[in-house]
């Protein structure tokens, strides 16, 4: 039960640093540590609620959990074990198979809607030398986004490109090519799909509303390496007033809190120190560490 109870304190821990980890201005100033926090944040959340169920339910064999799991699996019976036990054992697996289900169909969910996206796209959208690699939509509005995957696209409206002046558009399309580049649709996957296996949950909510937005500060960042931040500033104000919501498996450029990332932009991209950057990593291994202790050794 010591490992029970261990992993239990550890999966509280985790519940009571989301909110605060999410109104953490200071990881603003490095999203992509922010991004990584979360994710090992969410892994350790996973990884402690399945071990506390496997270590409830295994409890009567009074061993680690890799050896009196194998013992289970191999039909030995354990003196104490009762049904209480075996219905924690089944919560683990059914958490377990849940959550791998859970992403492997949002995944295939987001291929087929992207697919099924670009077909559209190249019925209607048009290619511009100018713009390599992007394709117009002749629109009124005022649409960009990415659409990620392998043949990852930026998608353009015509109201875009005469809303915006030279120097906007290519921060916007530094913005989105950041997003193709660095495959943010794989970073936000896990946390759609904990969202939708636990509808309800406050907690996953605002998990993945708080890492779409490190994502968004992420390609700001990018965007301006080469770009001013003025002129991305200037353009997601002009987008905030009269731009669309992406398509469903796409990634636009007013994803996120506008006001938040406003904001960070006119005060300067200044990082975080990297003292500051190795300690938040650090913890973040070793809040890790614990779940796996118990469920690896």
């Amino acid at each position: 039960m010591n490992a029970a109870v261990h992993l239990l304190v550890t999966l509280v821990l985790c519940m009571l640093l989301v909110r605060p980890l999410a109104r953490a201005r200071w990881l603003w100033r490095s999203p992509r540590i922010g991004i990584l926090l979360w994710q090992m944040l969410m892994l350790t959340w996973v990884l402690c609620a399945v071990g506390a169920a496997f270590a409830i339910g295994l409890g009567p064999y009074g061993r680690d959990i890799p050896s009196a799991l194998a013992h289970w699996l191999e039909g030995r019976p354990a003196a104490g074990f009762t049904v209480p036990h075996a219905v924690a054992l089944i919560a683990g697996f059914a958490l377990a198979v849940g959550m791998v289900v859970t992403l492997a169909w949002s995944w295939v969910r987001v291929l087929r809607i992207r697919r099924r996206h670009r077909d559209m796209l190249s019925l209607v959208a048009r290619e511009d030398s100018g713009l390599p690699g992007v394709l117009i939509l002749d629109h009124p509005l005022t649409v960009a986004y990415c659409l990620p995957g392998l043949r990852a696209r930026v998608v353009l409206s015509s109201g875009a490109l005469s809303t915006l002046s030279k120097q906007e558009l290519a921060a916007v399309l530094a913005h989105e090519q950041t997003h193709a580049r660095e495959r943010h649709d794989l970073v936000l996957l896990p946390f759609t799909a904990l969202r939708r296996l636990v509808p309800r949950s406050r907690l996953a909510t605002v998990a993945d509303e708080a890492v779409a937005l490190l994502v968004e500060m992420r390609a700001d960042e990018g965007a301006c390496r080469d770009q001013s931040a003025g002129s991305l500033a200037q353009a997601l104000r002009r987008f905030s007033r009269t731009a669309v919501s992406p398509p469903p498996g796409a990634i636009g450029i007013v994803d996120g809190t506008v006001e938040a990332r406003l904001s960070r932009l006119s005060r300067g991209l200044d990082p975080l120190s990297l003292w500051v950057r190795w300690l938040a990593l650090v913890s973040g291994v070793v809040l890790v560490s614990t779940p796996l202790s118990f469920l690896v050794v």
